[in-house]
């Protein structure tokens, strides 16, 4: 996979709308959290990155207006409708909710990867097909101005992975290495957990007594998060790498009952393959199954070419 190449519009309109589903989703999921986060001691505000110059919160009556609008524009973005304007401003919406949620003592990294994927694509040509913008356009040629936003959001990938395996070594040492702190980690998270009568892993106790078992893990968490950017060499290397990196994410759930949504989505890993096959393959069944009307959903769907009978 080189850094710069040609895509399909239906690649980088797939990625746009499965970023902004997952997006969209998170936001309505998590949406009663979020409106008691906007309530919280003004004393504990201390706002990161995009937000570090805002002296105080917002009142709640704005912080719930924002919020709305977010969602608003990622409905606009997902389905692409005026995406010149839909998609920049859910992308910087988005960072500041998500950075909003933040800014009340506790980080949640886990937003990072998200918030920089739906950046790429809200600033990137990504509403030419497979949208309401498209409807009545034919279908671009492939373009070097579609597979760099994906190239861009791969190599993103890739790096938080890298970044957190470096962290680890600097802050641990040889103790990742040895599986000292992972296990030491597991057993200790899930043991408070269970003092404080939250969701722990039931295999956190059976592990503890056999720490044979968990120091691989701790060399295999390192060679995945250091070994990321093989992802960006084929489709192949690529396809492999994400399979394994779900499935560490799939592990840490079974042994610390944490979760990290966005890659356990696989949206996450979407600009690394073709990502627009499985739209693709519906569109097929859904003209082999679906009859004329299937013909005229799968077309207007995801040809974004003209309208049937609007004389064009």
């Amino acid at each position: 996979m080189t850094l710069v190449g040609e895509a399909p519009a239906q690649r980088l309109a797939a990625f746009r709308i499965l970023t902004g589903t997952f997006a969209v989703g998170y936001l309505l999921v998590r949406l009663p959290y979020f409106l008691t986060v906007i309530r919280l001691d003004p004393a504990r505000w201390d706002p990161p990155g995009a937000l570090s110059l805002l002296a105080s919160p917002l009142t709640p009556g704005l912080a719930q207006a924002v919020l709305m609008a977010t969602i608003l524009a990622g409905i606009g973005f997902t389905v692409g409708w005026r995406y010149r304007i839909s998609g920049p401003t859910f992308a910087l919406l988005l960072l500041c909710v998500l950075t909003y949620r933040n800014s009340w003592s506790h980080l949640f990294h886990s937003d990072n990867l998200l918030a920089m994927h739906v950046l790429i694509v809200g600033l990137a040509p990504a509403a030419d097909a497979w949208s309401m913008d498209a409807r009545r356009r034919m279908l671009p040629t492939p373009s070097v101005g579609y597979g760099w936003p994906l190239r861009l959001a791969a190599f993103v990938t890739a790096l938080t992975y890298v970044v957190t395996g470096i962290a680890k070594l600097r802050y641990t040492g040889g103790g990742w290495l040895r599986g000292d702190t992972l296990l030491h980690q597991i057993t200790f998270d899930n043991a408070r957990k269970k003092v404080l009568g939250s969701p722990y892993s039931p295999l956190a106790a059976p592990l503890a007594n056999h720490p044979g078992l968990v120091r691989p893990l701790g060399l295999a968490t390192l060679v995945i998060e250091l070994g990321a950017p093989v992802a960006l060499l084929s489709r192949r290397w690529a396809t492999s790498w994400a399979a394994s990196a779900w499935l560490f994410h799939v592990g840490i759930v079974a042994l610390m009952a944490i979760s990290f949504p966005y890659p356990l989505s696989l949206v996450a890993y979407a600009p690394l393959v073709r990502c627009e096959r499985p739209f693709t393959a519906a569109a097929a069944a859904l003209r082999r199954h679906g009859g004329r009307r299937g013909l005229v959903v799968a077309r207007e769907v995801l040809v974004g070419g003209h309208r049937p009978g609007d004389g064009s």
